[in-house]
């Protein structure tokens, strides 16, 4: 993985989360992966294992790489070379039909929800199964809708008829990953889900979080500059600076790191934490 995962000085409880997840075989994995846009190297040799059913969260600074490599994880860019391997099939150099039926294994969760101002809540909920699965009508429809809403804790009665701009941020976000989960993918991304938010309702998102992998399994992949969020929710931390992964592991190793950026960047933080 990075040279952090390699290097002979990683602590002990790193090694111990390492061997756990070699007893589970990853459902993405990023192999060598080099990305430039010009002259500029965004991804520089990256090297990832993402266990299935796990959370993961990818921190680091602005413009240093995290949202290019979920670009690759879900086939949006190619990489210049180095391989994205999801669920065992290399996607790095796919056709376009074969890349939209794995992209069927995602969904995605906006830093704004990115839901239908003109639907309904229920219609927005409802819209991927009216798209992607015709023959899901009328009861059968309405019960999965209502099965969607109840995971996350909304009131399918209540909430279900209103607008997005009629509830809360945190119910926005759960309505866009009831709506993300629709259609049962294995992994779901988020962009920044806790951005903009107030503790209470960064908190309601983070068991938003937790709630897909405890009732559904899914694998979660989370870009975030929140650590504290980070530290509640993942199994896994890496931390992206200039294209490669400096710092993995849990709360111990992200506070223990030498690399001087992690450092700076967990400094105010624990200041006020610790």
């Amino acid at each position: 993985m990075s040279d952090v995962a390699q290097s002979p000085a990683k602590s002990e409880g790193s090694a111990t989360a390492a061997a756990a997840d070699q007893k589970i075989q990853p459902i993405i994995r990023v192999v060598d992966v080099h990305k430039s846009f010009g002259d500029h190297e965004v991804l520089r040799g990256m090297n990832l294992d993402v266990a299935k059913g796990s959370i993961l969260v990818i921190l680091g600074g602005s413009g240093m790489g995290k949202s290019v490599l979920m670009k690759h994880m879900i086939g949006l860019l190619q990489p210049d070379s180095g391989q994205i391997i999801v669920d065992g099939e290399d996607i790095s150099r796919m056709g376009a039909a074969a890349l939209k039926r794995v992209r069927s294994k995602f969904g995605m969760v906006f830093q704004s929800g990115a839901l239908f101002d003109s639907m309904s809540n229920w219609d927005n909920v409802a819209f991927p199964l009216r798209e992607h699965r015709k023959k899901l009508k009328g009861t059968a429809l309405d019960e999965r809708v209502r099965e969607l809403f109840k995971i996350f804790s909304l009131d399918p009665d209540q909430l279900g008829p209103r607008f997005p701009s009629e509830i809360s941020g945190g119910q926005r976000k759960r309505v866009a990953l009831a709506r993300a989960v629709a259609l049962e993918p294995q992994i779901v991304l988020y962009d920044e889900p806790t951005t903009g938010l107030d503790p209470i309702t960064t908190d309601q998102v983070d068991e938003m979080i937790l709630d897909a992998k405890r009732h559904l399994g899914v694998t979660s992949i989370v870009i975030s500059h929140d650590i504290a969020s980070a530290f509640k929710i993942a199994d896994h931390i890496i931390f992206v600076y200039e294209g490669e992964i400096v710092a993995e592991g849990l709360k111990a190793e992200m506070l223990s790191s030498q690399h001087a950026f992690v450092r700076e960047f967990f400094a105010t933080w624990s200041h006020k934490n610790l």
